[in-house]
């Protein structure tokens, strides 16, 4: 039986049967000891679900993952981005090698260990902008963005995630512009209801925000326990 034939998902994301792959930006070097393979004078990195919660999205949702993923040149913004596994395949899409398509991924992380990780990834991508701080305050954040973001991804273990994720997207993302918020079930306050009720009550905050449409709640639990992503489109501006 052939080897099946890739999907091209975007310019620089493609799908092999269940496994995804980004065009690695740095060739030669692994982030986190994934493999890698070449086809013809391209380098790909496996892009893995149990390790990225966008990479589990992007196999689990039922849209055309084309429209979660930014655009290549895209400005970003990636909140509580740890030692920086997700992004750099992000990066590897939205920047490319050397940047040469001119994107931004503004990641914030609050822990200093992580940063020392993520501050190392960024000496080799250009494009990635690490920044130490609160993911919540947006007084962190805007300094070093230059327009407001095309994308956004948060991923902090928090307490009241789906209203910091609410407030983040209303000042920063632009209109038509994709939020992803993952949603770890046991961060949440505890309500009647287990862990269903917590995301129930984060889509119902989704749907009262007025900028913001709901496009997809995935269930990534198979990769990743007590999580989901909700996928948002801004739909104006006030």
């Amino acid at each position: 039986m052939g080897r099946r034939k890739p999907i091209q998902i975007a310019w620089g994301v493609r799908k092999e049967g269940r496994t995804l792959w980004t065009r690695n930006a740095v060739k030669g070097v692994s982030v986190r000891d994934e493999r890698r393979k070449k086809d013809s004078r391209i380098e790909w990195r496996q892009w893995e679900p149990q390790k990225s919660k966008v990479a589990a999205c992007l196999l689990k949702t039922r849209l055309d993952p084309s429209k979660i993923i930014p655009k290549t040149g895209s400005t970003c913004l990636y909140l509580g981005a740890s030692s920086g596994t997700t992004v750099s395949h992000i990066h590897d899409h939205v920047c490319g090698s050397g940047n040469h398509h001119n994107g931004q991924i503004v990641s914030v992380e609050i822990s200093p260990r992580m940063m020392r990780d993520l501050s190392k990834l960024s000496e080799l991508r250009p494009g990635l902008i690490p920044v130490l701080g609160d993911a919540r305050n947006p007084m962190v954040i805007l300094p070093y963005l230059r327009e407001k973001v095309d994308w956004i991804h948060q991923d902090i273990s928090v307490a009241e995630q789906t209203k910091s994720f609410l407030k983040i997207s209303e000042i920063f993302l632009k209109t038509d512009g994709i939020g992803l918020l993952s949603l770890k079930a046991a961060s949440e306050r505890w309500i009647e209801g287990g862990d269903d009720s917590r995301f129930k009550e984060a889509e119902k905050l989704i749907h009262l925000s007025e900028n913001l449409s709901l496009l997809e709640n995935i269930d990534i639990s198979h990769f990743e326990n007590q999580h989901r992503i909700f996928v948002v489109k801004k739909i104006s501006d006030s």
